[in-house]
């Protein structure tokens, strides 16, 4: 029997004992949105298209929110591991004001213009109706699913995992109550079908914003407010977090035209991408995005307490944690498509593409694998533009480039839009890969830190919570 090396060990032990917690909040935001998938199945294949198109924009808030997320959990990781606790208090409060003020343009933009976004779309009357309607529900929400965002991944760099998990799920236990109930109609609450499932969005997030920031204001958590006094701290914030948020806006914007060429082949080849990435998403979402969040806690708290060997030593070993279980998730994928698929839609031509789509997703799972580990690492580390530029390069080269190619110019149809999507995530892998071996990212933490160790005072931060956030 194998035995494994005792640093290696140490290293997935910490990363299960950060990462469950993680993993389970992801469970829980995935069943959210399956659930109202399944809900709105129950309408017709137009409502499933109307909600996936919606969440084309929706995704705005949610990219702001995981934009300053990723200053947030960079900034907190690094303060926490050098013992800089003003500065990160500070930081976090920066980030959860500027987030939330980011989010009041799209409660006006949802309030007027709802349905002629989904329009732009080329999608058919009901669709625009539909979509328009959940639109401008969720987009009523956005500053406080930026909030709890932004809230959520602060508490994690500080090595909280486990407030964000209670937060988000109680949050999303609500938001999955809600759903089936005003969606549906259940016992003495009205059917309100898809306005229904907006609102227990829009419910939710505000008790998630709510609770987090109680949660920080507590003391409760190793984090607290303080007021922001210099604009080097605002400085990096940005710099942390834009790319983030140019990162993931690069993916939702290809959705579009994306989106549109897939209307080419019908509402149906519509709906069942959505319900193939939903699948996808649900079954290994919480697995990957608790490998990329552990990543940047752990490597950020490393470079933090001076130790960029170790830092590259930790994102290596949750690398090839992440490329087998991923891979064996894959196989889950590929195997099982037609009964996963079966749960989402009983419409025949709909299940046939889902089924197609669904198994494009497992072979891109090798390369999940690679992406979220070492992007997690970059992002620990403070830079957020190389994993931007994989996105950017698979989502508008491939996704969308060779989908058309390959799937209208020559012809293939949609096989050939299957080729585009995975492609897509291998160019993800491919870029991080390269910049994680030969960037500059531990020196670009280093900078960072010397910048704001000028802001320092250490001997002022209360010792009491120094090391519940510690790297072990």
């Amino acid at each position: 029997m194998l035995r494994v090396p005792d640093r290696l060990a140490s290293i997935w032990r910490r990363m299960v004992a950060l990462g469950w917690p993680i993993a389970v909040q992801q469970t829980f935001t995935t069943l959210m949105r399956t659930v109202d998938i399944v809900v709105t199945g129950l309408f017709s294949p137009a409502a499933v298209a109307a909600i996936g198109l919606a969440d084309l924009y929706a995704q705005i808030p949610l990219r702001v929110g995981l934009g300053f997320g990723a200053g947030a959990i960079a900034l907190s990781s690094q303060d926490t591991g050098r013992g800089a606790g003003h500065t990160r208090n500070r930081a976090i409060t920066q980030a959860l004001l500027i987030g939330a003020l980011c989010g009041l343009p799209l409660v006006a933009v949802g309030l007027l213009f709802g349905r002629p976004l989904i329009g732009l779309l080329g999608a058919e009357p009901t669709v625009v109706e539909l979509g328009g309607t959940y639109l401008l529900v969720v987009f009523a929400a956005s500053p406080m699913r930026i909030v709890g965002l932004v809230g959520a991944r602060a508490l994690q760099g500080a090595g909280d995992t486990r407030t964000p998990m209670l937060v988000n799920g109680g949050a999303n236990v609500l938001n999955v109550a809600l759903t089936v109930s005003l969606g549906l109609g259940i016992g003495v609450v009205p059917r309100l079908g898809i306005l229904g499932v907006g609102v227990a969005t829009a419910v939710s997030r505000l008790f998630e914003a709510l609770a987090v920031t109680g949660a920080i204001a507590s003391g409760w958590t190793p984090l607290s407010f303080s007021r922001p006094r210099d604009l080097r701290l605002t400085r990096q914030l940005v710099a942390v977090s834009v790319p983030t948020f140019a990162e993931g806006m690069s993916t939702s914007l290809a959705n579009f035209p994306f989106n549109a060429l897939l209307l080419v082949f019908g509402t149906e080849a519509v709906a069942a991408y959505h319900i193939g990435r939903r699948i996808y998403q649900q079954l290994t979402g919480p697995l990957y995005r608790s490998l990329g969040t552990v990543t940047s806690i752990v490597v950020g708290q490393r470079l933090g307490d001076g130790d960029a060997d170790a830092a590259r030593y930790a994102a290596t070993a949750i690398l090839g944690f992440s490329l087998l279980t991923l891979s064996a998730a894959g196989v889950v994928l590929f195997v099982g498509a037609e009964q996963l698929v079966s749960v989402f839609t009983d419409d025949r031509t709909t299940a046939e593409y889902a089924v197609s789509f669904t198994r494009a997703f497992g072979v891109s799972m090798l390369f999940f694998g690679v992406f979220f580990p070492l992007a997690g690492a970059l992002r620990g580390a403070g830079d957020t533009r190389t994993p931007f530029y994989a996105r950017l390069l698979g989502a508008f080269l491939f996704m969308v480039g060779v989908s058309y190619v390959a799937g209208v110019a020559l012809g293939y149809g949609l096989p050939g839009v299957y080729l585009g999507v995975v492609l897509s995530y291998a160019c993800w892998a491919a870029v991080v890969g390269v910049g994680f071996v030969w960037g500059d990212w531990a020196e670009t933490a280093a900078s960072m830190m010397a910048e704001r160790a000028e802001l320092d005072d250490v001997a002022r931060w209360p010792g009491a919570t120094v090391d519940a956030g510690r790297p072990a």
